[in-house]
């Protein structure tokens, strides 16, 4: 299917062609369809995602799980980790055997029961529900972003502005969930909070499926499907592949080969080698043109900075929400409030920049900056989120202090700016600069970005307990730094290598 067709249901009126839609403001319809899916899925990831680094670090006798700071944020980490490496083969399985309107309900129901596995209250759902949860976003975040995607064509120069629209529209997911399941936590108990993620998934679900009508890529079939006799073989080797892998775990972890350590490296080295692999797959292959080729070159650059970007980015729910809970206060204008509300000011900064943004690329039009230098200028700010907080946390002789809330808050606007317009741009980016026969992939391969952010974050958050918060800040911070200055000094290569992409 070419990028600028639209499937349409037999016996149904074809949705209007994809330049000719602006029901939305300005914007095709199916792109109010993906947001509020993405709203409700946001609502619930991150707001699971901001009290579960605080629930692994609360005492056991108060409904957590016990460990120390550095290893709750580590585990935190590795579940990101995990969460991103499967959205390898989402991406997949959406290009060759479900499609992607299948790809994405099978992954929101996987999510719900994830969700709802970790409203009980015990140990063993808990890591069950985080299993759920993580085969789910990687079936339903690659495919929602290549979804959105497909309602435009390739030249159709509102594009950016969609995706900012689209991202405005998560975060506004971003910014409720934590304010719903961080009160709950604080107030009834961790699992209460996860129960709000359940709902609220829940919710997503049933306006998917009512706005499924003016959705591109909605049919039955895989775009690239699997011939018959290879669909079933593939089936039948998924289906042993992951008997054979329960398997083999449950034997080591009983064997104490598998502990929680081993298994959070494990997964730093796999996200670190699958990028490597998968872009030498997508280089290689026969289904790959040349001139598609010469546009994977200038991704490597970009998957890189989103890869920097992402780990000072996740941060902000493991070590930024450690150091709010024990060393900000909890006060603004009089009025208390739980430590994982910090994550709500993330999402809030990002609902009210991103209209601003898209009207902005809106009203430059062709002059807007190239997809680079949106890209390495969120980099560079990610990395002043982090130099900012070195200031507050210098020249304390002890960890008893309190900063102000205000620090905490003015680190996650500089963040809530610099994921703006690296994700937006990024993301828009590799819809434009895919392969055809990779486009679900690609987006996958985007997503991989994250897995190696969370993958390298596993590690050095370890550091957090060990070292000075001053030294971690800054140190993390300048690097992120350097390589966003570093995208910009190449800019004139990215430019030209990805011509006609802007």
């Amino acid at each position: 299917m070419s990028r600028s067709t639209v499937e349409s249901e037999p016996g149904s009126e074809p949705p209007p062609p994809p330049g000719d839609d602006h029901a939305f403001f300005g914007q095709p319809r199916g792109l109010l369809t993906l947001s509020g899916l993405e709203v409700w899925e946001r609502f619930s990831f991150l707001g699971m995602q901001a009290i579960l680094v605080l629930y692994f670090a609360d005492t056991v006798a108060h409904g957590g799980m016990g460990m120390s700071s550095g290893t709750a944020a580590s585990v935190s980490a590795a579940y990101g980790t995990l969460v991103y490496l499967v959205s390898v083969a989402g991406g997949w399985l959406a290009d060759r055997m479900l499609g992607s309107y299948r790809a994405v309900l099978w992954g929101g129901i996987l999510i719900a029961c994830g969700h709802y596995s970790m409203a009980v209250p015990t140990g063993t759902l808990t890591w069950v529900g985080l299993g759920l949860i993580s085969a789910g976003t990687g079936l339903l975040k690659p495919n929602v972003a290549t979804m959105v995607g497909k309602l435009y064509r390739t030249e159709d120069e509102r594009r950016d502005a969609g995706f900012a629209l689209y991202y405005m529209s998560i975060n506004i997911g971003a910014f409720a969930g934590p304010l719903v399941t961080a009160w709950l936590g604080d107030h009834r108990g961790w699992h209460w909070g996860f129960s709000a993620a359940a709902v609220g998934m829940t919710f997503g679900l049933i306006q998917y499926v009512m706005g499924r009508r003016h959705l591109a890529g909605r049919k039955r079939a895989a775009e690239f499907a699997l011939a018959p006799d290879a669909m079933r073989r593939t089936v039948l080797l998924i289906g042993l592949g992951l008997l054979a892998a329960a398997v083999l775990a449950t034997v080591l972890a009983v064997a104490g080969y598998l502990t929680m350590g081993r298994f959070v490296d494990l997964l730093t080295l796999i996200s670190v080698i699958a990028p490597v692999v998968y872009f030498a797959v997508m280089f290689r292959s026969p289904r790959v043109t040349d001139a598609e080729r010469g546009h994977l070159r200038p991704y490597v650059v970009l998957f890189l900075a989103s890869t920097v970007f992402n780990f000072i980015l996740f941060q902000a729910y493991s070590t930024m929400m450690l150091l709010a809970a024990s060393n900000a206060e909890s006060r603004i204008l009089g009025y208390d409030f739980p430590a994982g509300w910090y994550a709500s000011a993330l999402g809030a900064f990002e609902v009210a920049l991103a209209p601003v943004v898209a009207a902005l690329w809106v009203r430059m039009g062709r002059n807007q900056p190239h997809a680079s230098n949106k890209i390495a200028i969120g980099v560079v700010l990610g990395g002043l989120s982090f130099l900012l907080i070195v200031l507050p946390t210098s020249g304390h002789s002890s960890d008893d202090y309190l900063m102000s809330a205000w620090w905490i808050v003015g680190s996650y606007l500089l963040l809530g700016l610099g994921d703006i317009l690296l994700e937006t741009s990024g993301m828009s980016a590799t819809t434009k600069l895919a392969p055809i026969a990779f486009s679900s992939q690609t987006m996958s391969l985007w997503f991989l970005s994250l897995a190696l952010a969370n993958g390298i974050q596993a590690q050095t958050v370890k550091l957090y307990d060990d070292v000075s918060k001053p030294a971690y800040f800054g140190v993390n911070g300048a690097i992120a730094v350097a390589a966003g200055l570093a995208v910009m000094a190449l800019a004139p290569w990215l430019r030209r290598t990805m011509y006609p992409v802007h």
